[in-house]
């Protein structure tokens, strides 16, 4: 399973429901990588989606403690054994965890691939990703040129979980 998230220097991912910046080259890799492929998120990441609603081309999954949360063109879960289940009817490969930082938290033991816009700045955050340079089970394995984005320098990076057998 892989997972694809955009942190700043201290592994922030947002702030009052808001990612932190949009950056077109970053949205354009989350586009790429996602499209046909099926996503994870909770709810308020689907809530803060333009029109609060699903992304196209995507099977998107929804996780919400809510059992009255219905939401079109999403299949909704309310509980990570559940969604574990409906992932399993598809290619590990495939499927992307999205945020935020409760699902990235349950789903980070089970991925492989981490796919991480690394953010050279410091935002004012109110939610966190672990960080993947401080943990010994993941290592980075490739790393593009600095980009920038108007005054914001940033590295898009893959990172894999170490062979842990």
């Amino acid at each position: 399973m892989n997972l694809i998230v955009a942190v700043d220097k201290n592994w922030s991912i947002g702030n009052q429901g808001q990612l932190l910046v949009s950056i077109p080259e970053d949205k354009r890799l989350f586009r790429e990588e996602t499209l046909g492929k099926v996503i994870v998120m909770g709810r308020k990441t689907l809530e803060s989606l333009p029109g609060k609603q699903p992304l196209y081309g995507r099977t998107n999954i929804v996780l919400t403690k809510n059992p009255d949360y219905k939401v079109k063109g999403a299949i909704v879960c309310h509980s990570f054994e559940e969604a574990m289940e409906e992932l399993e009817k598809h290619d590990e490969n495939d499927c992307f965890i999205i945020g935020g930082q409760s699902i990235y938290e349950q789903f980070l033991p089970h991925c492989h691939t981490a796919h991480v816009t690394y953010i050279d700045y410091l935002y004012s955050a109110d939610t966190h990703f672990p960080n993947l340079d401080k943990d010994p089970e993941w290592e980075m394995t490739g790393e593009s040129d600095e980009q920038t984005y108007f005054n914001l320098c940033y590295t898009f990076r893959l990172y894999q979980k170490k062979n842990t057998d």
